[in-house]
This record gives structure tokens, sequence and C-alpha cells, in this order.
């Protein structure tokens, strides 16, 4: 398993996005939500995956755009936890919900609980 990020496995459908908001499912983590949604990727991906972080919440591109590199390198560090723990395809979103500037730190223990939550979710799902 290796720890990159490849072209294929970022989400950039449009209309996946919107099947993704409209159909997902979601767990949080306070401040970071996960929608997600079972699907099938014609290019041989897993898992797709997209960030976003609150205009509303951080008025400057920077801050946005940092938080946005803080969580593509949480989610890449820590994506063997899903993959070897979960069977099909998937879209993910991560979004950033705080209203304050995050550490690495922070967001790394964040998204461990986030995808403990997943994972124990799609198990019990598969289950009933």
């Amino acid at each position: 398993m290796s720890f990159t990020l490849h072209k294929k496995e970022k989400l950039k459908s449009k209309k996946l996005i919107e099947q993704l908001f409209a159909e997902g499912k979601s767990v949080s983590n306070y401040p970071v939500k996960l929608i997600y949604l079972k699907t099938v990727h014609d290019d041989g991906s897993k898992i797709k995956t997209g960030v976003t972080a609150s205009k509303r919440n951080f008025k400057s591109a920077v801050n946005r755009n940092r938080i946005k590199r803080l969580m593509r390198e949480c989610y890449r560090l820590n994506k063997p936890l899903i993959f070897n723990n979960i069977v099909g395809d998937y879209a993910f979103m991560f979004l950033y919900l705080g209203k304050d500037m995050p550490t690495y730190e922070h967001l790394e223990a964040t998204f461990k609980l986030l995808f403990k939550k997943l994972i124990i979710k799609e198990n019990h799902e598969k289950l009933n």
C-alpha cells in the first residue's frame, strides 16, 4: 500500500459530487465531517476523495487552501486504515466545519477517529 494520492483518486466529477451530497451518508468528528457514497469507478480506483473548507468561515483563500492541504495530507498518510478495512468502491468528501485554523496533529487525530467510526458504521450496515 503506497502513501500516494494519485490523480485518478481525486473526486472531480460534478455529477458524482452532486450525487454524493444528495444520497450520501455521513460520519462526523468535529471539526471534520465525512460524506461518503458506495459507488462504482470506471478507472479502477477504489476510493475517490475530495476536500473542502467553507468560504464563510475562512474568507482568505490562503487559509482555505492551507486547511485543504492539511486534510489531504492526513488522508494520504492514513488511507491504509480505510483500504485495509473496507470492501467496495467509495466516493468521499471531507468538509472542514471548524472556525479556527487547525494544527496537523489535531487533524490527524480527528481523521483516525473518523475512519474508525466509518469502518464500524459500514461493518454494522453490512451485518444488518
